[in-house]
Order: C-alpha cells, then sequence, then structure tokens
C-alpha cells in the first residue's frame, strides 16, 4: 500500500479532479489517501468526504501543519505528498512508488506537463523559459508531487516549515538520491492571468528566500536563477529573447513586491483553480 497524503486549503473546486485520477483503476487498498482540509472556508471537507479517503481537518490555515496531520494519520510507505490541485493518475503513483525501491533512491518526482491551453502569450512566455532552466528541469519542485521511503521522510521531517516546502525537499536530496521519473506524468495548471502570475511569484520569492535563510539549507546551495543563465540561454537560442524579456520582467517585479508585500498576506493563484 502507498500512502497519499494530500494538504488542502480551499480546493473544494479542484480536490475531486485529483481524486478522480488517483481512484480510477486503481486497485482495493492499494492506497491509503489522507486529504486534510486546512482553515477552510468552502466545502473541500465535504467533497473529499464523498470519496474513499480519509479526512482530517485542521483549524489552521497552514500547509505545514496540514502535512504534519496527514504524516500522524498515515500509516505507510513509500508515501506520497500531492497538491491538491494538480493531477496525478494511479499509474504515476505506483511508477513513483516503484522508483522508491531502488537503491540509493531517496525522493522521486513526476515529469510536468503544463496545461498552457487558454494562458494569455505573456504567461505563456514566462513558462517558455522557466521549464528550460536547469535546475527546473532536475529539481523535484514545481511538480506539486513528492514521494519518499521511510529514510527519505526522515530527512523531510527534519525541515524548517517554510512556504518553499517542494524546492526545500528537493535541495534536501543529493541529485543522486532524487529522481525524477519519466513514466510518471503531474499535469499541472500554471496561472491564468498576468496577475496570477505575479501572485504565484511573490509566493515562490518568498519562500526562496525564507529556505535560503535557514540553518537546513545552507549546504543545499540555490535555486535562483541569475542573469548568466539567461544569457546563455539567449545565445544558444536567440528565438527565446522575448520570451527571455517576459520572465526577466516578472522576476523583478515579484521581487519588489515580495520585499512589500505584509508576512501574512496570502499571495495565492485562484485562476488556475477553475
Amino acid at each position: 500500500m502507498v500512502s497519499i497524503v494530500v494538504p488542502a486549503h480551499d480546493e473544494a473546486r479542484v480536490i475531486g479532479r485529483l481524486l478522480d485520477g488517483l481512484l480510477d483503476g486503481a486497485r482495493p487498498g492499494e492506497f491509503e489517501i489522507v486529504v486534510v482540509p486546512n482553515g477552510c472556508t468552502d466545502a473541500t471537507a465535504e467533497v473529499a468526504a464523498r470519496y474513499p479517503v480519509r479526512v482530517v481537518e485542521t483549524a489552521a490555515a497552514s500547509k505545514a501543519a496540514a502535512l504534519r496531520a496527514g504524516d500522524a494519520a498515515a500509516t505507510r510507505f513509500p508515501r506520497l505528498y500531492v497538491d491538491a490541485d494538480v493531477q496525478l493518475g494511479a499509474d504515476g503513483a505506483r511508477a513513483l512508488a516503484r522508483a522508491l525501491d531502488e537503491p540509493g533512491v531517496l525522493a522521486v518526482a513526476p515529469e510536468r506537463d503544463l496545461e498552457l491551453a487558454g494562458r494569455p502569450w505573456a504567461v505563456r512566455a514566462y513558462y517558455r523559459v522557466w521549464t528550460r532552466l536547469p535546475e527546473v528541469r532536475r529539481g523535484l519542485f514545481g511538480r506539486g508531487v513528492v514521494g519518499v521511503g521511510a529514510e527519505g521522510h526522515r530527512r523531510l521531517r527534519a525541515l524548517p516549515p517554510v512556504i518553499a516546502d517542494d524546492l526545500a525537499a528537493s535541495q534536501a536530496f543529493a541529485p543522486a538520491e532524487r529522481r525524477v521519473v519519466a513514466s510518471a506524468r503531474v499535469t499541472v495548471h500554471p496561472p491564468r492571468t498576468w496577475g496570477d502570475l505575479l501572485r504565484r511569484r511573490v509566493r515562490a520569492v518568498r519562500g526562496t528566500g525564507e529556505l535560503e535563510a535557514s540553518d537546513a539549507a545552507q549546504a543545499a546551495g540555490s535555486a535562483r536563477t541569475g542573469t548568466r543563465d539567461l544569457l546563455a540561454m539567449a545565445r544558444r537560442d536567440p528565438r527565446l529573447v522575448p520570451s527571455l524579456a517576459v520572465f526577466a520582467a516578472v522576476a523583478v517585479i515579484a521581487r519588489r513586491r515580495a520585499r512589500t508585500a505584509g508576512t501574512g498576506q496570502w499571495e495565492r493563484d485562484e485562476s488556475s483553480r477553475t
């Protein structure tokens, strides 16, 4: 059995989409799914309760607290942590579990498919660059799914509770200890508007800053994109220059907004949850 923990804050519109995919084709008892509605003001818990899953509610709107509650309720390894707004099928969950049986592999994530249909040009341009960044291609973050075995789980439990939890999980493991599993696919839904893209990036910038300031991340290095990376991409493929300009603009605006945003401000992209 594979345990799957799903933290969910106001995800009533999309939680069924994820659970339908996980349970379609799953054998009885194959997956232990724990959904953790946290600080919800919508019907997330009620929607999840319609499925053969365990629902563990928490009052605080905190992903870190939801992950802890889900961990306390889950009983098996391998264990997958899956964001409620992505889509992962039963076959993908199985492939991730199999990869964790390989010697030396402590953490895994699926290949990502970005659903960019209907997004404006600027959003598509941003992700045209983002998906080409080396750290994005080889890291476990930005996929909405991270899987670990018992040893990898012990590593994760030592991490600080930061916004960029998937980036922290990725950097907690050496490249040889983590794997992006090509036979597992996850559908990620990017923002549908320019404003929501900026909100998502502000949150990412704040999360990266938190992580880099933590003691646990000092030995892991940085996953930030530098000017040299962008210039190298432009030299390799001049056709990317307009998209690189969009990417750079988003980065500059997001960093400025991250410095002025209140620490309690919830910068979440709502447009992808439709």
